[in-house]
């Protein structure tokens, strides 16, 4: 199950939840250097990372699915917020140049449905991007922040979901290598913790990020060949009777001879024993 958009909306409030969405941020923003006159959706609870594309991109909007619940954003401005149901954006085809999915993924129940989805309103150039806590950190661990809970997924997991769903991954990164604690200290040096672990601790950062294009073109499998029938032949051995029915058929005919002859079993044997001897 999802967090409640309260209690997500409560940690990014937070010292720590800030200093995720900094480092996050500075990830997505390599990624999306430039979005001028593109239309920008961010979808689960995309809204921290959405601000530095306002003012840039030709339209920036959010979706939040029903079951999370939704708050208005940005604060003081006109809302660009809207409730909706994960399997059915109320966008028409080809709509969306950048898809940032954020706090989503790894609660959907409908993974296929949500990611068709998101595959019909993308544009044939556009880009999805997808932001999971990884397997191997301490943040998927740890039930103080939102990133513990849901199902989480490593890199090379996440770009297998992207190819099973009609997405080719272009490119990936790791971020939030800085430990899941308040301490001042910690929060002071997260940008070191983020430069030391980005190079040597890999495995272990906080979320994985992998950005994937359209994939018009999916492969249906190996083409099948035309088959065609081919005369083996096989040598059939005669037909023989069981050694039941066998015995069953020799007293059968010593039957029908002994009633035309007029014999009886004793006497069939008798001349049996006795050739000479005639009825």
């Amino acid at each position: 199950m999802p967090q409640d958009v309260v209690d997500l909306h409560r940690f990014y409030a937070s010292s720590i939840g800030q200093a995720a969405r900094r480092l996050i941020r500075r990830r997505l923003r390599v990624m999306w250097s430039d979005v001028r006159g593109m239309r920008v959706l961010g979808f689960g609870y995309a809204t921290p990372y959405l601000r530095p594309f306002i003012g840039e991109a030709e339209r920036v909007m959010a979706f939040m699915p029903a079951r999370q619940g939704c708050v208005h954003w940005p604060v003081g401005e006109d809302n660009r917020v809207a409730l909706t149901e994960e399997t059915m954006l109320p966008l028409p085809d080809s709509s969306v140049d950048r898809i940032l999915l954020v706090h989503m993924v790894e609660h959907s129940d409908s993974m296929r449905r949500l990611m068709r989805e998101c595959w019909r309103v993308l544009t044939p150039n556009g880009r999805i991007v997808v932001v999971t806590p990884n397997r191997s950190s301490l943040w998927s661990w740890s039930e103080k922040t939102p990133f513990g809970y849901g199902h989480p997924y490593s890199v090379s997991q996440l770009q297998n979901l992207m190819r099973e769903n009609m997405f080719l991954p272009v490119q990936h990164s790791r971020a939030l290598f800085l430990p899941p604690t308040r301490r001042r200290l910690f929060l002071r040096w997260s940008q070191i913790f983020e430069n030391i672990g980005s190079r040597l601790f890999k495995a272990f950062a906080g979320v994985s990020i992998v950005e994937a294009g359209k994939q018009l073109y999916a492969s249906t499998g190996t083409p099948s060949r035309k088959r065609r029938l081919v005369h083996i032949p096989v040598s059939v051995p005669p037909l023989r009777p069981a050694e039941g029915n066998h015995q069953h058929r020799t007293d059968d005919a010593r039957s029908l001879t002994c009633s035309q002859t007029g014999m009886t079993d004793s006497e069939d044997k008798a001349q049996a024993k006795d050739p000479a001897r005639r009825v």
